[in-house]
């Protein structure tokens, strides 16, 4: 096959021969006409997505995407406003952003085969802590507006004070007002906007306040503090990571939440993200804060092993009833940002930080000896300069040279250095200031420019980790030991149901690191990103395509941020009706944790809809919640196919229900995989969709996150699509979802690409052949395994429910012995227990060719075998290979007293993959995790 070759015959896992061989076994003679019986008739889509381009080789697309790229202009953003520049060491751009072994891997539940990112996770926590001095922190949120709003919600929870105020500093950053006036709406709070420095109102129940302000203020929060607490109210900042490196943290001024973005710890700016947020916080607020929270726990062997700690706290458990409803946070860039941490090491960090500032004092000082003034005598980065009429002046000299500088108003401007400024930037700055060429110009001598109560005394990041790696060769070797101990798509079949792991191909990730991409600023002048805004005017066209809809936002950076953005969008457009009262959500028992958790942010009550026996959803029983709730219905959420991996026949049934109840349908874009070419939500009756770019256009799942959760809507609901203050968005009216207009922008490049190059042919063929894998998979496990839940005909659509419920009675194998023995066989093991308790959900994928699936079919009937010989009392239930695994290297070394061999431990069936992967911890003992929680970096003597 040629470089010249179409791309799908290179996504697509079988071959002809091998679909062939599938369809035999399901007793068809082709795939079209098993895609006929699987999805029904009334919504199958005839049009073939007409409007979709032809589809390109990966040469072409690469050549198409870069005349795109190259209508941005790359300018030299000092505009601050929390986006900076950065550096991104190579050694961390090599090896993890550009490396499958880290961006390909899923969210680290099943410990044992995540030991890798785990660490690099807790460095991140621990790099957070010791920067903001705070007891505990989270492992990376969205971005920094809406850590800031899960920080408000926090404090409600934890608030002592009866009050719904929250109160909020003009000089936070804007967009991150944006985001907390949005998130509040629905949440019964009320935001009051106002000069923290002067008199405060009797009622609220917390602050946030911005250090350094928007404007660069260093200010003194102490008093504000003690007033703060005084009311019983709880105390949030905004602040910045580089900055504590030589400012006094909050945590020694008296916070109580401290959030933030990591992004100027070597992530690129990348249009507004993706970037990973931070939220630390106190020892007693650990319970109920947001996101995931990377602990320490040991292993059966006593072995210390990382894992996802207080789990119970999250959506998936709790459902409405959660802290949040995050499902994805920002894995692969806090990875990135711990890893760069470790790279520099406190020293590196402070040395850093002191350039910048020394740097900035040197551009004050000079720039006030050419009569400017700076507003504020203590600053870090950024200074308010107050230009007078010479501001139109100045802007325009600092285009033409390359320059984007922050306009705060008609007579001030904004000027942010970072790690890449020079002395020779900063004369070049003082010219196009003073009107000089920089040659004439001689530089002040660098000052402290800080006062006592800021400067920074405290020690930090005082862990080995952060010492121990300053030659690239450590680093490197640092890097693949963590890989190793990692099982992600490069390795093997990822068969989670609902999750679609599928290739990401590296011709789709190329783009990620191209500089016309990676280096524009969010709220760069918008004739600067014509590529870029070309380019998502592309994708938003061929999402609707794909979905039947009529338009879309990119801005929702996760899929949970798109559910409860699609949900916004529906309560605006009730609201905008005079149904404001309009607040009563159905949604079925099995649906994702996500939907019930978005509902009850966007201030809607959750009403459950049964399903019945066959997994349905009951429409009888929907039809009964619709009639009870006429007057207050607003919408449905719905997945489809649904959760149990069935195409339902009555979908447009329940779509027409809701609408003649005054309803809006919500659908679930989770399993779009099995839909694309085959059926669109937008023909069959749904209003609005999150769609998982993560998961159904290629984007790498990245070991938890980046997600991208756009939403694409029917055109009544278009006005109300998400906006944003800062560059406002043409025909977009709604509100603020993401602190970036277009969210992680970055990333859109992935799917476009994947688009392009698939083709409408080639993506109807990936839906046809993902549904054909896993009802192979179905077939050959069924009679040994009891496949839950099938239609009619008895097929499932892209996923298949395994019941393991009756080995716990017949042998005490349990759900979580399966997930642990497929360690061995060298696969992750399928979603556990979701949506039914005890069993296993399977998503092959069409990536996955015949000889995988053939692979984890033999390991799924090999342990069947196995259980077996503990039903025969050939093995007891206390010793037997699945109650043990996963096995370890260290198993194999020491000595055996098991009833089993050493080969069955390890290769249980020949022909087993010579490169094995083995489990670097033995199975991991999450209840002592919870209760012995250590969240930080241990010490290295807890490891002798």
């Amino acid at each position: 096959m040629s470089a010249f070759a179409p791309f799908v015959a290179r996504h697509i896992g079988p071959s002809p021969a091998e679909q062939e061989k599938m369809l035999k076994l399901l007793g068809f003679s082709s795939l079209d006409a098993f895609i006929d019986e699987v999805v029904p008739s009334d919504i199958r889509r005839k049009d073939g997505m007409a409007k979709l381009p032809a589809p390109l080789n990966e040469a072409d697309a690469l050549a198409a995407l870069r005349k795109l790229a190259d209508k941005n202009k790359v300018f030299r953003s000092l505009i601050g406003q929390g986006y900076y520049g950065t550096v991104v060491p190579p050694v961390i751009l090599r090896n993890v952003l550009e490396n499958p072994g880290w961006y390909t891997s899923y969210t680290p539940y099943q410990p044992e085969i995540s030991q890798g990112r785990l660490e690099a996770l807790l460095n991140f926590q621990t790099m957070v802590c010791d920067l903001t001095a705070m007891d505990i922190a989270n492992a990376s949120l969205l971005d920094e507006a809406t850590a800031a709003a899960e920080a408000m919600a926090l404090a409600h929870r934890q608030s002592k004070a009866k009050s719904n105020v929250f109160l909020v500093d003009q000089r936070v950053h804007p967009q991150t007002i944006d985001v907390l006036l949005t998130r509040a709406g629905y949440q019964g709070i009320e935001i009051s906007v106002l000069d923290c420095s002067g008199e405060l109102p009797d009622d609220y129940f917390g602050i946030l306040v911005q250090y350094p302000d928007t404007h660069g203020h260093v200010a003194d929060y102490r008093e504000l503090v003690e007033k703060v607490h005084g009311k019983d109210a709880v105390v949030v900042v905004a602040t910045d990571l580089l900055a504590l490196t030589i400012l006094t943290p909050p945590g020694e001024w008296g916070a109580d939440i401290v959030v933030g973005n990591s992004q100027r710890f070597g992530v690129p700016l990348g249009f507004g993200g993706p970037h990973a947020a931070f939220m630390s916080t106190r020892d007693s607020f650990k319970r109920s804060m947001p996101g995931r929270l990377v602990g320490i726990s040991q292993d059966s062997h006593g072995k210390p092993a990382y894992r996802l700690a207080l789990q119970t706290r999250e959506q998936h458990i709790r459902r409405e009833k959660a802290t949040s409803n995050l499902c994805t946070a920002q894995a692969l860039l806090a990875i990135m940002s711990g890893l760069y941490a470790a790279w520099h090491g406190a020293e590196g960090l402070r040395d850093i930080g002191v350039r910048v500032h020394q740097l900035t004092t040197q551009l004050a000082l000079s720039l006030e000896k050419h009569h400017f003034k700076f507003t504020y005598e203590h600053f870090f980065d950024t200074l308010h300069i107050d230009v007078g009429s010479r501001a139109d002046t100045i802007m325009q000299r600092a285009l033409e040279a390359g320059y984007n500088l922050r306009r705060i108003d008609a007579n001030c401007i904004g000027i942010s250095l970072d790690e890449q400024s020079t002395e020779a930037e900063v004369k070049l700055l003082i010219a196009i200031f003073s009107g000089r060429t920089d040659d004439d110009i001689k530089l002040e001598k660098p000052q402290a420019m800080l006062p006592a109560f800021a400067v920074r005394r405290s020690t930090y990041l005082t862990h080995p980790v952060f010492k121990q790696y300053r030659s690239e060769t450590a680093m490197m070797r640092y890097l693949r030991k963590l890989s190793d101990w990692d099982l992600a798509l490069d390795r093997t079949m990822i068969p989670l149901g609902s999750c679609t792991m599928k290739l990401n191909a590296a011709s789709e990730m190329m783009p990620v690191t191209w500089t016309q991409f990676t280096d524009i600023h969010p709220f760069a002048p918008l004739d600067q990103s014509e590529g870029y805004r070309e380019m998502f005017g592309q994708l938003e066209a061929m999402l609707c395509e794909v979905t039947g809809y009529d338009a879309a936002s990119l801005q929702p950076n996760s899929g949970a941020s798109g559910e409860y953005a699609g949900l916004l969008t529906i309560r605006a457009y009730h609201d905008s009706r005079g149904d404001s009262h309009r607040d009563i959500c159905l949604i079925p028992q099995s649906a994702h944790g996500t939907n019930p958790a978005s509902a009850a942010m966007a201030g809607m009550q959750v009403v459950v809809v049964a399903c019945d026996e066959d997994g349905d959803i009951d429409i009888a029983d929907l039809l009964a919640k619709a009639e009870e709730h006429k007057d207050r219905l607003a919408a449905v959420m719905v997945t489809y196919p649904s959760t149990h991996g069935i195409f339902e026949r009555n979908i447009r049934e329940l779509c027409a229900i809701i609408h003649g109840y005054g309803g809006q349908v919500y659908l679930d874009g989770a399993n779009l995989n099995a839909q694309v070419g085959l059926a669109a939500p937008g023909h069959y009756g749904s209003d609005v969709s999150h769609l998982n770019l993560h998961k159904t256009f290629a984007i790498p799942h990245g070991g938890g996150g980046p997600g991208v959760g756009p939403i694409v809507v029917k055109e009544h609901l278009k006005p109300f699509l998400p906006g944003h203050s800062v560059v406002p968005l043409e025909h977009r009216g709604g509100m603020t979802v993401s602190a970036a207009p277009w969210g992680s922008a970055l990333v859109n490049v992935i799917p476009w690409m994947y688009i392009r190059m698939m083709g409408a042919k080639g993506l109807e063929q990936a839906s046809a052949v993902a549904i054909l894998n896993a009802n192979y998979i179905a077939a050959r496990l069924k009679g040994t395994y009891e496949v839950l839940y099938s239609d009619a005909g008895g097929h499932v659509a892209h996923e298949c429910i395994i019941d393991v419920r009756p080995f716990k009675d017949s042998a005490g194998i349990s759900v979580d012995d399966f997930a642990k023995r497929l360690m061995d066989y060298g696969f992750h093991a399928p979603t556990m227990s979701f949506p039914v308790p005890g069993t296993l959900m399977v998503e092959p994928t069409e990536s996955e060719d015949l000889g995988e699936l053939d692979r984890f079919c033999d390991a799924m009937l090999a342990i069947r075998e196995e259980i077996r010989r503990v039903e025969n009392g050939e093995w007891t239930h206390e010793d037997n290979p699945l109650v043990n695994a996963p096995h370890t290297m260290a198993d194999l070394t020491g000595d055996w007293n098991h009833c089993y061999d050493r080969k069955t431990a390890v290769y249980p069936v020949e022909g087993m993959n010579p490169s094995k992967y083995m489990t670097p911890v033995n199975r991991v003992d999450n209840v002592y995790g919870d209760r012995h929680l250590i969240c930080t970096c241990p010490s290295p003597l807890d490891y002798q």
